[in-house]
């Protein structure tokens, strides 16, 4: 068990966490970044990456994240790899406690513990994430170009995701498990309108099947919940849209949360309602998700931390 003490920690290792660190090595503030339980965020879990400025080339998700983690530890963040599972934002210096029996100490605090994809919970779902399994349309919505794909869900996020993908891809089936959509009209009748797409409904998913040299997917098992009748469906991708939990439990104590579980901030701010306490990324964000977007708010929040600890 160790003791660590720091002006400014920052909670989690996405794309927030890492330009947070980044940003706030430069100001001076000698963070320590504390990785939780996924290095490197949801992207780890992605293939490859087209739309992160400044590669010119397709580069992976691990790939990226392994360059933000060498550059924050250039600029001179201290990582400590381990999970913060309680905290004290009441008494001052705020104080957590990690998985490993560690001891954290800091006058401010920027919270980047991201948000986690709902998944199927298939074995089959978890062996083909990044290899046709994806919670993300906009992020690899674009290396289905001209082929078959099944979205999941029922919701506005689902209909959006098969929206989205009738730009890429030769057909979109939306599976889902009741007889009626809970997406709102509007979205319903573009949907309906669209000849790319068709929907089952009382449908769900047992099992996703592909190859394992390359490995990629090519079947789905669909099994109707009403009538039990199963059929195989030949698809190239399948993408998850049942929604996305933010990871907030340990903080709900403290801080002002929405209807969902997102830590709110003042606006155009990464400020909470407690002083000190700064959110960045998706924790914070349920409609963008993206890893620019992330990137963005942790520098944010660094520079907001900065100037709170300059005047404290």
């Amino acid at each position: 068990m160790s003791e660590f003490n720091s002006k400014l920690i920052i909670i989690g290792s996405g794309p927030a966490g890492y330009t947070a660190g980044i940003y706030a090595a430069r100001a001076g503030l000698n963070p320590i970044l504390i990785s939780g339980n996924q290095i490197g965020g949801q992207l780890t879990m992605t293939t490859f990456i087209e739309n992160f400025p400044g590669f010119c080339e397709p580069i992976t998700g691990p790939e990226l994240m392994e360059n933000m983690k060498k550059q924050a530890l250039n600029s001179g963040v201290k990582i400590v790899d381990d999970k913060i599972t309680e905290v004290d934002f009441v008494n001052r210096p705020f104080v957590l406690s990690s998985e490993n029996g560690n001891s954290f100490t800091a006058q401010a605090i920027i919270i980047a513990t991201g948000s986690s994809a709902k998944w199927l919970e298939l074995d089959s779902e978890k062996k083909y994430i990044g290899f046709g399994v994806s919670a993300c349309a906009t992020c690899d919505g674009f290396f289905y170009k001209d082929k078959i794909v099944a979205v999941v869900g029922g919701g506005n996020s689902a209909v959006e995701e098969a929206l989205y993908l009738t730009n890429f891809a030769q057909k979109v089936a939306l599976i889902h498990r009741r007889d009626i959509l809970r997406a709102d009209a509007l979205m319903q009748k573009r949907l309906k309108n669209n000849p790319k797409i068709s929907i089952m409904y009382d449908s769900v998913i047992k099992e996703i099947i592909g190859t394992e040299t390359p490995k990629s997917v090519n079947e789905i098992v669909v099994k109707n919940v009403k009538t039990d009748n199963i059929q195989n469906l030949q698809v190239d991708g399948v993408f998850v849209a049942i929604g996305h939990k933010p990871n907030t439990d340990i903080f709900r104590e403290y801080l002002e949360l929405d209807e969902t579980g997102y830590i709110k901030t003042k606006p155009e701010s990464t400020q909470t309602n407690i002083d000190g306490i700064f959110a960045a990324g998706d924790v914070k964000d349920p409609r963008f998700r993206q890893a620019i977007t992330a990137a963005g708010s942790g520098a944010m929040a660094a520079m907001e931390a900065s100037k709170y600890l300059s005047q404290i």
